[in-house]
């Protein structure tokens, strides 16, 4: 992480990400620890050792990023993340999922829980680091084309939706309907302005009022939500209506 001069020149020191890590077995929390210690911007503020705890830890320390196990005692890592990241009374938390099990049922739900990404416990120390760095940015750890990958997967055993795609595009201008069909496609910024004929940052633009207005975290649960609303089926099938505010 760069540091940035302040208004008298000097160069300030980098901001440190603060982590808390949720895992049941000691080992597996030592050894996550000691690779993310290891960097100078990133400070492990607690050790949780269920979901429970995991919940309790997060609501004192108000940590950047979680990163949270599936499988736990008490409270399992998919019910943790609902409850830090949409629980009544609790700051929202940036979850990062880690899983011994690819692309399973458990991933899917912790995803649609509010989960930012996943990363399986085989990954490097490097790759640890990268994905907490990029989810405390704020940004999606799984690439859309990933994301989309792993929900035609499993989109069977997701629920029906509960607000059908009308509904949804009765919320959002034509402009940003169109543009959060490319984002559940997988498509990048630079690619769905090409696709419009628009400028990236006006792009960005339209993905930062779609977060807000449909209440969404990052690009993954984008392309979660259009799945589960009949925006997008599993396959590539799109809503197309026949007139958009």
């Amino acid at each position: 992480m760069p540091s940035c001069p302040s208004p008298s020149g000097r160069v300030e020191a980098p901001v440190a990400v603060t982590v808390l890590i949720a895992d049941d077995q000691p080992l597996m929390r030592t050894a996550l620890a000691m690779s993310l210690e290891a960097e100078p911007d990133i400070t492990v503020v607690g050790q949780a050792v269920d979901g429970l705890d995991a919940v309790e830890q997060a609501s004192a320390l108000q940590p950047d990023v979680v990163v949270m196990d599936i499988r736990m005692p008490r409270l399992d890592g998919v019910a943790a993340t609902r409850r830090l990241t949409t629980g009544a009374g609790v700051v929202p938390s940036k979850v990062l999922i880690i899983t011994t099990f690819d692309l399973d049922e458990y991933v899917v739900a912790a995803l649609r829980a509010g989960a930012s990404g996943f990363l399986l416990k085989d990954a490097t120390a490097l790759e640890l680091v990268h994905a907490v760095r990029v989810i405390a940015a704020g940004e999606a750890l799984l690439a859309p084309r990933v994301t989309r990958r792993l929900l035609d997967n499993f989109a069977r055993r997701l629920p029906m939706p509960a607000a059908g795609a009308a509904a949804v595009s009765a919320e959002i201008t034509r402009r940003e309907l169109a543009v959060l069909l490319h984002v559940a496609r997988g498509l990048s910024n630079s690619e769905i302005a090409a696709a419009l004929f628009l400028a990236e940052s006006s792009v960005k633009t339209h993905v930062g009022h779609l977060l807000a207005k449909l209440h969404c975290h990052d690009r993954v649960q984008l392309v979660i939500y259009a799945y589960e609303t009949g925006l997008i089926t599993a396959g590539g099938g799109f809503y197309q209506p026949d007139s958009v505010p």
